[in-house]
């Protein structure tokens, strides 16, 4: 016999099965809330652990950069100190040209035998340039003839010698110089004392005598 609709069997088994389906709901409620929890707490790790390894690019990049700045630093320094060096070295090599020249100079003009006069005034010529160059060439015919003829001999000797001044390609060379001299007419003389002034001009990496003057 069919069971009625509202027997308390009926009723019953309905009831359960309501029961059922609200535990089944409210599991897979739970169930999902669990999900997105567990989502969430990955997703608070996972950014836990980008965030360090952001900052540790940060500090590589910075890192990198202060190195760079600091590497091109230093080859800025080293250049210019480098520069500087090479300036000093060009100013004393020049200088020092400037000074040998002079003190050539004085000797070519204080070293003069009748012998070899030719020789010795071709010598002085070689070294000069400008004003001094002009002069001499005038005057080296008869002051050949002349020491040729007293057969005279002087030999210098530079007893002194300084940078007076310089500016540019142009110098002032002072000289202290000893001077024997001898003639067909006196013997070896005592040696006599001369200051001279060379000017020197530097041309490329040449330099000669552009003028002479005798000081006190």
């Amino acid at each position: 016999m069919a069971a009625d609709a509202d027997s308390p069997e009926i009723k019953l088994n309905e009831s359960a099965a309501e029961i059922t389906n609200i535990s089944e709901s409210d599991a897979a409620v739970e169930d999902a809330a669990d999900y997105d929890a567990t989502i969430e707490d990955q997703s608070d790790a996972d950014s836990d652990e980008a965030a360090p390894v952001e900052q540790s690019t940060s500090h590589v990049r910075l890192a990198t950069l202060v190195g760079l700045v600091a590497i091109v630093g230093l080859a800025t320094l080293v250049g210019w100190q480098g520069f500087k060096a090479y300036q000093l070295h060009q100013a004393q090599e020049r200088r020092q040209l400037f000074l040998e020249v002079g003190r050539q100079g004085a000797l070519n003009l204080t070293t003069i035998d009748w012998q070899h006069a030719d020789t010795d005034v071709k010598r002085v010529l070689d070294s000069a340039t400008g004003t001094f160059f002009d002069d001499f060439s005038k005057r080296q015919q008869p002051f050949i003839e002349v020491v040729k003829k007293a057969q005279a001999i002087s030999k210098g000797t530079i007893t002194e010698a300084g940078l007076e001044s310089e500016s540019g390609d142009e110098a002032q060379v002072l000289v202290a110089v000893s001077v024997k001299t001898s003639n067909i007419g006196a013997a070896e003389q005592e040696p006599r004392a001369w200051r001279m002034r060379i000017s020197v001009h530097k041309s490329g990496d040449d330099a000669k005598v552009s003028n002479v003057a005798f000081v006190p």
